[in-house]
């Protein structure tokens, strides 16, 4: 991998790409089992519909019949009463985990490990062109694993990790600073980072429906309403505004713990 020498200019000009693996617990179901390739695969804690437990994550297939993320599995039975249900295997999980992390910490040294399943690269010195570089790295995490990824490309953590589920599975997408008004903007206001339910509501109950709507409130009334930290919170990502680094640790073996995707 080579490196360039930035001149002034090129030290604000950040390219962060937020590689996040697809329906990641059963993608690596699917793969180790091929006969559950194509079919409604729903992955939780026991994989048992009849207890009290939570999707871990469904497979695409499933995904069609409305089922997500932390739904009972009760729920996602109802919904689809011929998917296949799945304990989850936290163990391979990890294994597997750890060996994807490991090929983007060799492709790019400046890595921040943002989940089992996703993790940030800042490949601004990297003399590439960004969806190049998004190109080699699916290539690699397919051949090397089987599995495919989707790859958000822009000048920021927040609007990398949005645009990486703009076109799931297996896409790229790159989002611009110019990109802010015309693609971001038109979203519903709980897609943006940081809206939870509860702010949801509240921002709802103010007539902010969409991340545009957010962006034209002032600053002052929205720390009226949520507290300074949060109003501004809310305010600079409204407007696609996130100066945060990527906080990289020297990688080693990690213990083996529960994680959800």
């Amino acid at each position: 991998m080579f490196f360039k020498k930035l001149n002034y200019y090129e030290l604000f000009m950040r390219r962060i790409l937020h590689v996040d693996m697809d329906a990641f617990f059963a993608a690596v179901e699917q793969q180790r089992h091929p006969e559950l390739r194509g079919k409604p695969l729903v992955i939780g804690d026991s994989g048992d519909p009849t207890k009290m437990d939570l999707v871990s994550t469904a497979s695409y297939e499933a995904r069609k019949f409305g089922i997500y993320f932390k739904m009972p599995l009760k729920t996602a039975r109802e919904l689809c009463p011929h998917a296949i249900f799945l304990p989850a295997d936290h163990k391979e999980y990890a294994r597997v985990s750890e060996r994807i992390k490991d090929i983007l910490g060799k492709f790019c040294p400046i890595m921040e490990d943002a989940g089992i399943d996703e993790a940030f690269l800042d490949i601004s010195r990297i003399d590439k062109p960004a969806e190049e570089i998004a190109k080699e790295i699916k290539k690699i995490i397919i051949d090397e694993t089987s599995l495919t990824c989707s790859i958000g490309i822009a000048p920021n953590k927040l609007l990398a990790k949005m645009a990486s589920d703009m076109q799931k599975p297996d896409g790229i997408t790159i989002i611009t600073k110019a990109d802010i008004e015309s693609r971001i903007w038109p979203l519903p206001v709980g897609r943006l980072l940081g809206v939870g339910p509860k702010t949801e509501q509240s921002l709802k109950e103010m007539g902010v429906e969409t991340i545009g709507d957010l962006a034209a409130i002032p600053l002052d009334k929205l720390s009226e309403k949520f507290g300074k930290s949060q109003g501004r919170c809310l305010y600079e990502a409204s407007r696609g505004i996130d100066e945060s680094p990527l906080i990289t640790t020297h990688r080693k073996t990690k213990s083996i713990r529960k994680e959800n995707t």
